[in-house]
């Protein structure tokens, strides 16, 4: 019994080669190989400065793979070009420019005066302004880039659940306009009820008619098979042009005593309270957005309804072998995405244009919500993180243009030119010169590998 290993029952085999051999090596007899056997099992234990580069090789590998480094790697490329267009378009960098070989210093002070002034001056209109008197001031600008972002986050939930079930929801504009018709129009036509009960059903009613309006594209699809893409787009026209109607008609939409197509304003048991204050333009419209991301993270990863979407999305044949019915999927799945679009344009009526609108209130925000929702790998979390830079582009574009001078429509191209990068991610990744995510690394036999196959062996061969 002295030759057993402590803790292992007589009959049970080895843990590996090597207990085995150090169990069939006499130690009186030979003592080298004995102690030779006990080393090598101690090496065995504790890995190898080889085997933890390669795995944190593999770690740095998988990192660099994922979505998000093409993400950050196409806003890099964005703002690289941007910076290009803002040093052509200077007049000072232009003025410097003839005299490069005989001055350069200021051609290049010049540059990097227009360059560093220009995302200087987007970070002060976007984050924190230095040069206010009161932190409370300092941070107006950060609580104008969240007020921003309230409308672009939901509309984005709404087109990466679409995108995620294999749906492309291009019609963000008409659902947001159905919802601020349906949202406003309780909003300024019925009195009598309080807060919070008028904001609530105001919101219901916003919710309801964008995904009424998208369930129409989903239920065509489902039916017919037209593609959702070109619905979607007609329908945008098609709600336009109603609430251009309704905004023109009186005693429907249009303010009374009015000829401007603008709805009177919403009551105040039907706005949405300020999160922070007075002071601050930010309301709980963002408190209702950072709930809807944790809604679709939990809905897509924690239920069964969810995993029907991917599953549709991911291939509808096979989701259709397993069991799960497509057609009716596809019209939940548009149902769903539409309420979360309608609560963006629900937000702009009761939360950010409170004293009427008109048929413009969408402001463009259905077709950024694609851009958000591309940036941010139609995952919850990273439609958050798309929508809240997006806002933040929306709030400093203003501020660089007003401090210096530079024209807004280069923040546009920088964020076209993020849609683009985003496109095309080889290009991002032979830039960046970022692993491609299907490779996976070639696994080498370790050092460890090879031992415990030499010891077995020569276990085997001395017991010949």
């Amino acid at each position: 019994m002295s030759g057993e290993t402590p803790g292992r029952r007589p009959d049970s085999p080895p843990d590996n080669p090597l207990d085995e051999a150090l169990e069939t090596v006499d130690p009186a007899a030979e003592p080298g190989l004995a102690e030779e056997l006990e080393q090598e099992a101690a090496r065995e234990q504790a890995p190898t400065v080889e085997e933890s580069g390669e795995r944190w090789r593999d770690a740095l590998r998988r990192a660099t793979s994922g979505g998000w480094a093409v993400a950050l790697g196409a806003i890099v490329l964005a703002v690289l070009a941007g910076s290009v267009l803002i040093v052509v378009t200077d007049e000072d960098v232009i003025a410097a420019a003839p005299y490069f070989f005989s001055r350069p210093s200021d051609t290049f002070a010049a540059i990097g005066q227009a360059v560093g002034g220009a995302y200087s001056a987007l970070f002060q209109g976007a984050v924190y302004n230095f040069g206010a008197d009161s932190f409370a001031q300092g941070i107006r600008p950060l609580t104008q880039t969240l007020t921003n972002a309230t409308p672009l986050i939901a509309a984005g939930l709404g087109v990466a659940l679409a995108f995620r079930a294999g749906l492309f929801n291009i019609g963000g504009q008409g659902q947001m306009l159905m919802a601020a018709t349906a949202a406003g129009w309780i909003g300024f036509g019925v009195t009598g009820l309080p807060f919070p009960w008028h904001m609530l059903l105001c919101l219901v009613a916003g919710v309801a008619a964008g995904a009424l309006w998208a369930g129409i594209a989903g239920l065509l699809k489902a039916r017919t098979g037209a593609h959702e893409v070109i619905v979607t787009i007609m329908l945008n026209y098609v709600a336009f042009y109603l609430l251009s109607y309704f905004l023109a008609t009186p005693g429907l939409m249009q303010a009374p005593g009015s000829a401007n197509p603008k709805t009177p304003p919403m009551q105040d048991s039907a706005v949405l309270p300020p999160l922070l204050g007075d002071r601050y333009n930010l309301h709980w419209g963002f408190v209702l957005s950072l709930l809807a991301v944790v809604g679709v993270w939990w809905l897509l990863n924690r239920s069964s309804t969810g995993f029907a979407f991917r599953a549709v999305g991911e291939n509808p044949k096979a989701a259709r072998v397993a069991g799960i019915d497509v057609p009716r999927t596809t019209v939940l799945v548009m149902l769903v995405a539409g309420g979360l679009v309608g609560l963006a344009g629900t937000q702009q009526v009761l939360g950010t244009v409170t004293t009427g609108f008109s048929a413009d209130i969408d402001a463009g925000i259905g077709f950024d919500a694609i851009t958000v929702a591309l940036l941010g790998g139609s995952s919850p979390w990273g439609v958050l993180g798309a929508g809240i830079l997006f806002g933040g582009f929306k709030a400093g574009g203003s501020a660089m243009q007003a401090a210096q001078g530079i024209p807004i429509e280069i923040v546009l191209v920088v964020q076209s030119l993020i849609v683009l990068f985003i496109a095309a991610p080889p290009l991002v990744r032979a830039i960046f010169r970022l692993p491609q995510p299907e490779r996976s690394p070639r696994r080498r036999d370790s050092r460890a590998a090879r031992r415990r196959a030499d010891a077995a062996r020569g276990t085997e061969e001395g017991q010949a």
